[in-house]
């Protein structure tokens, strides 16, 4: 059972500032039991737990074993409030979350930016779990084949600790707690050693403040027994297999915490969009989340392969498998089953309307005030998004590649440091921590770059023996990873960094061969070419702008890649690409341990080093017989780059200093005793209790009916167009033929004008006939005005109904007036007054009267002389 406070300050409307906590309860599998929101916790979830027992009864299940929580866990006097609210489970075990039970320890410290504290918190964890030593010990072989394969040299346990990642750990490796007693015994020798000197900075500022860690010790002390595994009950479940370096590796998922939990609240930003919601948006996006997150956990719970149908709606699973069943006598999707009734319980914004008196809205979906509210998504002015993180691997374990340290007396108690030198292979770099991590993937993650693996010949075997005789224990020398083969690379560095005093552009041929020679001294791994970091990645598989779906552009080409440039350059590397370009910027920052001043300005100590630099790869890639006869890659590196390798050092070194001579807890503890044999995965879902029954919806195939007509009444259909025709009587004796040149018929409603074609007949004096049939043979275009004396075209489409044909001849004939032609008369115009008065005078606005317009405005002039003359005469 886990709380939080951050979502409920979505919620908006009227309900905003009600909710004060959103808490939920989880069982094993990572499913959400119940979610509500409470305006108070403590007597506020009485009623979710008396539901939450009360289901468990009515399905018939047996009840929890065990129950994590964040706080209520014990009492010194008597039973917890939380025990008693859960009087209806009288076995149930209450334990404190580890993670909680860290962080409460950690406010002891100073401050989280010092230089221990991810050391304190690591080996805080190694205090309270000890790992299994089987799984340990098969992921350690795992691991050192992937590494060899890779080209790395023999490693010890203490040196493939160092690359193993909490991920890794977390996946292949159980655990448990290491009892009350250890616990507590560690704890205070932990707490003892870093509460002295020796747990100060290079500052001399403390990690922990002594009189607040007493007393937070004083106080948590007795949470102990609360933070340990409970007996009896087996927490992991094995989940599957994977292959890694040529071992087959067991994965588990652990169900111990409310990890689980705190991923489900810190998800809810994402299933409620926006900055804020109101009740029933709220209500709506938190019952969809939760079915889609129960249904995820429910899937990967089973040991059966998940259904190509990816639905979430239930209904529309159970109707597909019943049709599908009655066809072919299977469902699509054999794992779904029926979800138990709704036992009445209030979820989310419902528990909290119950506690605060408020009505939740109308959830029918055909009311207008629901789709209202539904549109309404921010109702309040937006405010500044807190930044969910994503919680994907458990905080409590260590971090191997930053807890362990070369430098820490806890590694000299294990095993030897003597490393042989007969396999050949080196990773291309030395600083892995250094270089951006490559995109996760499913099967293998690694700290070293890739490298392809490659086979040794015999002849190599024997050169690689040769030079181990031939160097002895007092010339050999290791790098600060313990790889050999250091002394040979730091040579070669040493020449190439005399070479940034020459004047000239290229280098003679002794040069170029003693530079030849020192390369064919180094060891095999040494001259390994470099592999770049992958600094771009085809699509987020993390984080808050993931994608889903690989993009269908090619990165690169569609997309602008982006990465450290150097000014009108090639990509710029870190110089831990390679163990040689690291020696040799470790020397020109030897030589240039400050900026130098300059006539009036100042050179700054990064660019005095970056020009030196240039100088010797420009030297080296001018020669070919340096670049022939060897494969040196001396990158591109600018000062960006150069900055962050130079200060990352810096601080791992000064962490190696502080880290001597402080006993610490081992960070990988081993357990002596195997622990218990982890659970398989379930074959079928579990079907308690009385089962949800979907209410399909009737099929109405073949049954549609069409509208029938009235008897004795035909059908109603669509009237035929109808084509006038307009006959002319034949041309009487004295009327002549003439030729239009070119005439156009104007546009009328419905119609568009068009010319006529040239050489259209036209004849004159022909009387017009009406009421009787004209010749046949000429149709007449309907829709458009006759023209006068214009016969229309043979073959122009009928669009409207037909008109009255007219005709006008061409004598001297005068033309119907339009009373005769059955036009409407326009009204007259009859003025009733001579003029427009004027308001101002009362006369008419004429010239007669003196009245005038300029620009629109008419003026008197008969105002303006009386005014005029009405003016005082000043003496």
């Amino acid at each position: 059972m886990d709380s939080t406070k951050k979502i409920t300050k979505k919620l908006a409307g009227t309900a905003r500032g009600t909710g004060l906590w959103l808490t939920s309860v989880g069982n094993e599998f990572g499913q959400v039991l119940i979610s509500v929101l409470t305006a108070q916790e403590g007597a506020g979830l009485d009623r979710m737990v008396d539901g939450l027992v009360r289901r468990y009864q009515e399905a018939g299940v047996d009840p929890p074993a065990v129950l994590y929580v964040d706080c209520g866990c014990c009492t010194d006097v008597g039973e917890t409030k939380l025990k008693a609210r859960f009087r209806g489970w009288p076995e149930l075990t209450v334990k404190l979350d580890i993670w909680h039970f860290m962080r409460r320890i950690a406010v002891g410290c100073t401050t989280d930016a010092h230089q221990l504290y991810p050391i304190f918190m690591s080996r805080i964890s190694a205090c309270i779990f000890e790992w299994d030593a089987a799984d340990v010990s098969l992921l350690r072989q795992a691991k050192r084949a992937l590494l060899m394969s890779q080209g790395w040299p023999a490693l010890t346990d203490a040196d493939v600790n160092k690359h193993l990642t909490r991920e890794e750990l977390a996946l292949h490796c159980r655990r448990r707690t290491r009892g009350e007693e250890t616990t507590i015994l560690l704890l205070e020798q932990l707490l003892t050693e870093l509460m002295s000197n020796k747990g100060n900075d290079s500052l001399g500022v403390p990690l922990l403040d002594k009189e607040r860690m007493g007393h937070i010790w004083s106080v948590q002390k007795k949470h102990i027994k609360c933070i340990q595994d409970p007996p009896g009950v087996v927490l992991y479940t094995e989940m599957g297999s994977i292959t890694k370096g040529g071992v087959l590796l067991r994965t588990y998922r652990c169900a111990r915490g409310s990890t689980s939990l705190e991923s489900f609240h810190l998800h809810l930003n994402r299933f409620i969009p926006g900055y804020s919601a109101n009740s029933l948006n709220f209500q709506i996006y938190l019952l969809e989340g939760l079915n889609r997150w129960n249904q995820d956990r429910e899937a990967a719970s089973l040991a059966s392969e998940p259904s190509a149908l990816r639905s979430y709606t239930g209904e529309l699973v159970h109707c597909v498998n019943c049709n599908f069943e009655k066809l072919f006598g299977r469902n699509v999707v054999p794992n779904f089953c029926l979800p138990a009734r709704y036992t009445g319980e209030l979820i989310g914004v419902q528990y909290l309307f119950q506690q605060t008196g408020q009505a939740l809205q109308n959830m029918n979906p055909d009311c207008e005030q629901t789709a209202e509210l539904i549109e309404e998504l921010n109702v309040d002015e937006r405010e500044e998004d807190e930044g969910f993180c994503d919680i994907s691997e458990d905080h409590t374990i260590v971090d191997p590649e930053a807890a362990l340290s070369p430098s820490s007396s806890t590694l000299r108690s294990g095993s030897s440091t003597a490393v042989t030198s007969s396999v050949a292979s080196l990773p291309v770099s030395t600083c892995p921590a250094l270089v951006p991590d490559p995109p996760a993937q499913p099967e293998e993650s690694i700290s070293p770059v890739p490298l392809e693996p490659e086979e040794a010949t015999e002849d190599d075997d024997e050169d690689n023996d040769d030079d181990n005789d031939d160097d002895g224990d007092e010339e050999t020398a290791v790098d600060y990873q313990n790889i050999p083969g250091f002394q040979h690379v730091d040579r070669l560095a040493e020449y190439l960094v005399e070479l940034r005093t020459y004047k000239s552009l290229s280098l003679t041929n002794q040069e170029a061969n003693e530079i030849i020679g020192l390369w064919q001294s180094l060891h095999d791994q040494d001259k390994k070419r470099v592999v770049y970091a992958a600094r771009h990645q085809k699509r987020l598989l993390s984080g808050r702008f993931k994608t889903p779906k690989k993009p269908t552009h090619i990165p690169g080409v569609e997309s602008t890649i982006r990465c450290v440039l150097g000014a009108s350059s090639a990509p710029a590397q870190w110089p831990d690409c390679c163990r040689l370009v690291e020696t040799i910027f470790i020397r020109l920052c030897t030589i240039h341990p400050s900026p130098k001043r300059k006539g009036k300005g100042t050179l700054s100590r990064w660019s005095m080093i970056l020009q030196d630099y240039r100088r010797i790869r420009q030297l080296v890639l001018g020669n070919s017989l340096v670049m022939g006869g060897t494969s040196m890659q001396l990158v591109e590196v600018n000062q960006n780059t150069l900055i962050q390798w130079f200060n990352n050092r810096q601080k791992k070194q000064e962490l190696s200093v502080l880290l001597q001579g402080i006993q610490l807890p081992q960070p990988l503890p081993e357990a002596q005793e195997p622990l218990p044999v982890a659970k398989s995965l379930r074959t079928e879902p579990d079907q308690p209790g009385e089962q949800h029954q979907y209410v399909l919806p009737e099929s109405t195939a073949g049954q549609a009916r069409q509208r029938q007509t009235s008897v004795g009444r035909p059908p109603l259909r669509p009237k035929a167009p109808v084509q006038t025709q307009v006959i002319f009587t034949p041309p009487a004796p004295g009327a002549s033929l003439q030729m239009v040149p070119n005439i156009y018929i104007p546009a009328t409603p419905g119609y568009q004008g068009m010319p006529m074609f040239q050489g259209v007949p036209m004849f004159q004096a022909v009387p017009m006939v009406q009421g009787i049939p004209m010749a046949q043979g000429i149709p007449m275009m309907q829709g458009v005005q006759m023209a006068q004396g214009i016969p229309m075209v043979q073959g122009m489409p009928l669009r409207q109904p037909p008109l009255q044909p007219t005709m006008s001849s061409t004598s001297s004939q005068p033309a119907a007036s339009p009373s005769t032609s059955g036009a409407i008369p326009k009204r007259p115009y009859r003025r009733t007054v001579q003029a427009n008065t004027c308001k101002k005078c009362g006369q008419f606005k004429t010239n007669a009267t003196g009245h005038s317009q300029l620009r629109g405005r008419i003026k008197s002039l008969m105002l303006v002389t009386v005014s005029a003359i009405s003016l005082p005469i000043t003496p």
